[in-house]
């Protein structure tokens, strides 16, 4: 969702209400300057629903694994 800053000030216990639900971008003259996410939602779970091909069982472990191994073959 994307509300002006003006308007997330004026209705911020609204926006507070809809974080679980979403992520919040906030703009003042027409530019992003912020970005609002619920710190319960873990990345993973945000960029499941974006990524094209994600396996369902992809979690924060198994991302680790593979981050790991592919350092330890540059090393």
């Amino acid at each position: 969702m994307v509300v002006t800053a003006t308007e997330f000030k004026t209705n911020f216990g609204k926006y507070l209400d809809l974080l679980s639900e979403e992520e919040i971008f906030i703009t003042r003259n027409g530019k992003t300057i912020a970005k609002v996410v619920n710190p319960q939602v873990s990345a993973v779970d945000s960029l499941r629903g974006m990524l094209k091909n994600v396996p369902s069982d992809l979690d924060l472990n198994s991302l680790r694994e593979e981050r790991l191994s592919k350092y330890e073959d540059n090393v």
